[in-house]
């Protein structure tokens, strides 16, 4: 037996209020799955790192005025500018501009980096035609920085 509202504690009083604004809910939710409207949330689709950085790269080649410096997405440009998939050619040429700026200890590794995978290159005779561009591009980033 439910005691009278001026009797409740505060306590008491805010579970009531919880208790009854879960029921609201729920009704309120069973009358939209009636009437056929989602009541799902829908969540905002998030980027993904290839996406954020290859947007990263068009900004600073289209607006520049408004492009800032963020050191994950050159971070994820350099690790990841060999590969065709990730970075496609329309935006490998952006990233060849890009890398003439590319300075200090950023532009000393990926020298090392693409020597290196050259290096490793140079010992096989692969004719798969993905190593021949990965080496293309390599070629390109050594002559661009060296």
């Amino acid at each position: 037996v439910i005691k009278e509202e001026d009797e409740l504690t505060a306590e008491e009083r805010r579970k009531l209020e919880r208790k009854l604004k879960k029921e609201r809910k729920k009704k309120e939710k069973q009358l939209m799955r009636e009437a056929g409207i989602s009541t799902k949330k829908v969540e905002a689709k998030k980027q993904s790192g290839s996406e954020l950085a290859l947007a990263y790269l068009t900004s600073w080649s289209e607006n520049p005025e408004e492009w800032k410096f963020q050191k994950t997405r050159q971070t994820w440009l350099l690790l990841h500018m060999y590969d065709k998939e990730k970075v496609p050619d329309k935006y490998f040429t952006i990233l060849l501009d890009y890398l003439e700026g590319l300075q200090g200890g950023a532009r000393d590794i990926t020298v090392q980096k693409a020597e290196a995978f050259m290096k490793e290159f140079d010992g096989s005779d692969a004719k798969d035609p993905n190593l021949l561009e990965k080496c293309e591009r390599i070629r390109q980033v050594l002559q661009l920085l060296s």
